[in-house]
């Protein structure tokens, strides 16, 4: 299909709404899968360093 201009392009014949959305949301949704398993994992290993650094001071002071 060969649009005349941006215009005709953005509305592709009244299904541009449909269109563009299906690809927003196909976006956010890519987007979401590779940013939020990230910052899960970056959750996960601050908390492991607490509980790391938790036990090591424990350990320090039964030692005293």
């Amino acid at each position: 299909m060969k649009f005349d201009t941006l215009s005709a392009f953005l509305l592709m014949d009244g299904h541009g709404t449909y269109v563009w959305a299906a690809y927003g949301i196909t976006i956010l949704v890519v987007l979401v899968n590779l940013i939020w398993p990230s910052r899960v994992r970056a959750g996960f290993v601050r908390g492991e360093k607490r509980a790391h650094s938790r036990q090591n001071m424990k350990a320090e002071e039964e030692a005293s």
